[in-house]
C-alpha cells in the first residue's frame, strides 16, 4: 500500500508540474499576421474595428470579424495614433505580460526537471523485484526470486495431508520446536537446519511443506531451483545470499526450495549445466545452510525425485539434518487421500471409498485428485447432481487405460483379431500361478491402443517372485501367440510390439538387476540408475554380454513356449471369448469368470442393481499404468 501511495504522488506531482506549464502557454486561436504597412493602409481604408497594443504587438479585428495580428516596428511613430482615432477605430491598450521568477525559472529547468523523473520512472521499474516476491527487472537480477507467504496467507495444515502419516511424523517436531523452541533448546537440543522431502512425483511433499508453515504459522518463502541460476555468472550465489537475508529478518521462518536437484547436483560431474555458475551457486548455499554466520530460526526444506544426484555436501548432517522419505501411500493412506479431495464433491450415499482406494493401488495423491475430478466431469456430462461408482470406474479406466475412441472405425476383421489378441492376454493371465486377476478386457479403441485387458492385485505389492514376474512374461506374449494360433505365423500383426518391449525389458531386468538366474548369479551387470547419463551401462565384459543374452533368450522362449501350450489347451475358450468380446466390447471379472469355466456369459452388469462395485478384493487388483512398482515391473495394461 505504502508502494501504490508513494506512486501517486509521484504521478500528481507530474501532473501539475505540466498543468502548470501548459496553462501558461495557452493560446486562444492565432489570428492571421500581417505586416505593419497592411496595418497601416487598411487601418487608412476604414477596414479596422478595433485594435489591442501590447508593448509592440497589435491585434485587431476588421469590420467582417476576421482578426489579425502584426508587430510595429520599435521605433516612435506618432503618427499611428492619430490614424486609428480618426478613422474611428477603437484602440486598447495592455500592459505587456511579464513572467514570475519562479515561472521563468521552472520553464528554464523543465526539460532536466522531465529528463530526472523519467530517469527516475525507469529505475523504480527495473528494481520493482528487490524485495521478496517482487516481479524483477534488468537492475535486480541479483536479488532472491523467493515468494513470501506470511501466515495468515497460509491456509493448509496436517488436516489437508493424507496418507503420509510417518512423514508427518517426522516434520511435526519442526512445528512443535517452532511453536516452542525452548522446550528443546533448555536440554541442548538445536532446530534442523534442513529437512530433504523425496519421492515419487505428485506424492504430496510440496504440500506437506506449506502445512508445517500453516500449523506453525510462520513466514514461509517458496523458490524453485532454477531460479537461482542465470546466464551471468555470480546471480545464482547473489541470490542465495539475499534470499538468506531476507529469511533471517522474518525469523523464525521456511525456504522451501522445489526440484533442488537443478542447483544441488554432484560438482564435477559435468553435467545438468555444470558450470562454473551452478557450482557457485551450490557452494554459496552450502554456506548459508552451515558456515560461520548462524542462521538460527531459518529452516530450509527441500524437495526432489532424485536425491541420489545430489551433492554429499548437500546431505550431510548440519545442512540436511533429515531426510524423509514421501513414498506412494497404501491403501489405508489412500482412503484418507480420497476423503480429504472429496470433501467438496457430492458423493451418493453408496459409495465406499475403501473400495476405490483397493482399486486404485499404485496411485499417488495427485493421481487421485485427478480421479476425483475426472469422475465429477462424467458426472456433469451426465447431468446428474451425485457422483456413483459409475463415474469413478469410467473415470479409473481412463486414468489407467487413456479415453475411448469410439469415433475410430475398425473393420470386423481388425476387431476380430484384436478380440483374440485381448482374450490370449487374459486367458494366459488367469491360467499361470500369481498372477493378478484380470479385472476388465475391451476392444474398445484407448489412446494409441485398439485393445486393452487390465489386471489389477488384490492388495498392495512391494516385492515379486520369481514365479510372478515369469507369469508376467506368459500373459505379455499371450496376444501375439493367440494371433498366431489362429491366422498362423504369417497371420502375426504388429499389435504385439509394447508387448515385446515391455516383456524384453522385464526378461533382461530379471538377469541383470534382480539375479533371477542361476548361471549369472545375483550380481548388478550395468548400473541402470547412475546419475551421471551416459556413463550408466556395462561394467562387464564381451563374454558376460553373450551370456546374458542367452539367459535373456532362454526366459523368452521358456515363457512363450509355457503361454502357447495353455492356449493350444483352451482354445475353445479362446473362441468363446473372442465371439463375447465381439457382442458386447467389454468384459468385466465376472464374465471372464463363466467363460473360463465354459459356462454361458451374463450379461454386463447394470451399475444401479448392485452394491459391490467392481474394485473390490474379490475382483479387482494391480497398479494402474501410473503406478510402476519399484521392482519394475510394468503396468497392468496389455494392450495391442
Amino acid at each position: 500500500m505504502n508502494e501504490m501511495a508513494k506512486n501517486l504522488i509521484l504521478w500528481v506531482i507530474i501532473a501539475a508540474i505540466l498543468l502548470s506549464i501548459f496553462q501558461n502557454f495557452k493560446e486562444g486561436p492565432t489570428p492571421n499576421t500581417i505586416s505593419y504597412t497592411n496595418f497601416v493602409d487598411e487601418v487608412q481604408t476604414d477596414r479596422v474595428r478595433s485594435v489591442v497594443i501590447e508593448g509592440l504587438i497589435i491585434e485587431g479585428e476588421h469590420h467582417d470579424g476576421t482578426r489579425f495580428r502584426t508587430v510595429r516596428p520599435d521605433v516612435y511613430d506618432s503618427g499611428l495614433m492619430n490614424d486609428l482615432l480618426n478613422h474611428n477605430v477603437n484602440v486598447e491598450g495592455r500592459e505587456p505580460h511579464k513572467q514570475s521568477v519562479w515561472m521563468q525559472l521552472l520553464v528554464a529547468a523543465f526539460p532536466i526537471l522531465l529528463i530526472v523523473l523519467i530517469f527516475m520512472f525507469f529505475m523504480r521499474q527495473m528494481q520493482g523485484g528487490a524485495g521478496a516476491g517482487g516481479r524483477g527487472g534488468p537492475m535486480s537480477f541479483g536479488k532472491s526470486k523467493a515468494k513470501l507467504l506470511s501466515e495468515d496467507q497460509i491456509k493448509t495444515t496436517f488436516s489437508d495431508v493424507a496418507g503420509v502419516d510417518e512423514a508427518k511424523e517426522e516434520v511435526g517436531e519442526l512445528v512443535e520446536f517452532l511453536r516452542d523452541p525452548s522446550k528443546f533448546q533448555s536440554l541442548g537440543g538445536r532446530i534442523p537446519r534442513g529437512v530433504l522431502m523425496s519421492g515419487p512425483p505428485g506424492t504430496g511433499k510440496t504440500l506437506l511443506a506449506k502445512a508445517i508453515a500453516g500449523e506453525a504459522k510462520v513466514p514461509f518463502f517458496s523458490i524453485s531451483g532454477s531460479d537461482f541460476v542465470e546466464m551471468f555468472v555470480g546471480v545464482g550465489a547473489s541470490r542465495v545470499r539475499d534470499m538468506f537475508e531476507q529469511a533471517k529478518k522474518q525469523a523464525p521462518c521456511i525456504i522451501f526450495i522445489d526440484e533442488i536437484d537443478a542447483v544441488g547436483r554432484t560438482r564435477g560431474g559435468g553435467v545438468g549445466g555444470g558450470n562454473d555458475e551452478r557450482e557457485q551457486t551450490l557452494n554459496q548455499l552450502l554456506v548459508e545452510m552451515d558456515g560461520f554466520e548462524a542462521n538460527d530460526g531459518v529452516i530450509v526444506i527441500a524437495a526432489s525425485n532424485r536425491p541420489d544426484v545430489l551433492d554429499k555436501a548437500l546431505l550431510r548432517p548440519g545442512r540436511f539434518d533429515r531426510q524423509i522419505y514421501v513414498g506412494l501411500p497404501d491403501i489405508r493412506g489412500r482412503e484418507q487421500i480420497l476423503k480429504v479431495h472429496s470433501r467438496k464433491v457430492p458423493l451418493d450415499d453408496k459409495i465406499d471409498l475403501g473400495i476405490i482406494a483397493r482399486g486404485t493401488p499404485g496411485f499417488s495423491g495427485a493421481d487421485l485428485a485427478n480421479l476425483i475430478n475426472e469422475a465429477a466431469l462424467f458426472a456433469a456430462r451426465a447431468n446428474r447432481r451425485l457422483l456413483t461408482m459409475e463415474e469413478f470406474e469410467h473415470a479409473r479406466d481412463k486414468i489407467l487405460m487413456g479415453a475411448e475412441r469410439r469415433s475410430m472405425v475398425m473393420s470386423e476383421e481388425e476387431k476380430a483379431n484384436t478380440a483374440y489378441h485381448e482374450a490370449g492376454h487374459a486367458i494366459v493371465g488367469r491360467l499361470v500361478p500369481e498372477h493378478d486377476p484380470v479385472h476388465k478386457v475391451s476392444i474398445i479403441p484407448r489412446g494409441r491402443a485398439l485393445g486393452v485387458t487390465q489386471f489389477l492385485p488384490q492388495e498392495d505389492q512391494y516385492s515379486y517372485s520369481k514365479r510372478k514376474l515369469e507369469g508376467q512374461l506368459c500373459s505379455l506374449y499371450g496376444g501375439r501367440i493367440a494371433e498366431e494360433l489362429i491366422h498362423g505365423p504369417d497371420g502375426v500383426t504388429t499389435g504385439a510390439s509394447n508387448d515385446i518391449e515391455r516383456a524384453s525389458q522385464l526378461a533382461r531386468s530379471m538377469v541383470t538387476r534382480w539375479g533371477l538366474t542361476e548361471k549369472l548369479g545375483p550380481i548388478l551387470y550395468g548400473d541402470e540408475e547412475s546419475a551421471i547419463p551416459g556413463q550408466a551401462g556395462k561394467n562387464f565384459s564381451g563374454s558376460v554380454s553373450q551370456q546374458i543374452d542367452e539367459e535373456v533368450r532362454n526366459i523368452v522362449d521358456s515363457t512363450y513356449g509355457r503361454a502357447e501350450t495353455l492356449l493350444k489347451e483352451n482354445i475353445d475358450i479362446l473362441h468363446a471369448m473372442k465371439a463375447a468380446l465381439m457382442e458386447y466390447e467389454t468384459l468385466d471379472s465376472e464374465q471372464v469368470d463363466d467363460l473360463m469355466a465354459r459356462r454361458k456369459v451374463r450379461p454386463p452388469r447394470d451399475w444401479h442393481d448392485f452394491d459391490h462395485p467392481p474394485g473390490d478384493a474379490e475382483t479387482s487388483g494391480e497398479a494402474g499404468a501410473t503406478g510402476k512398482s519399484d521392482a519394475g515391473i510394468g503396468g497392468p495394461v496389455e494392450d495391442s
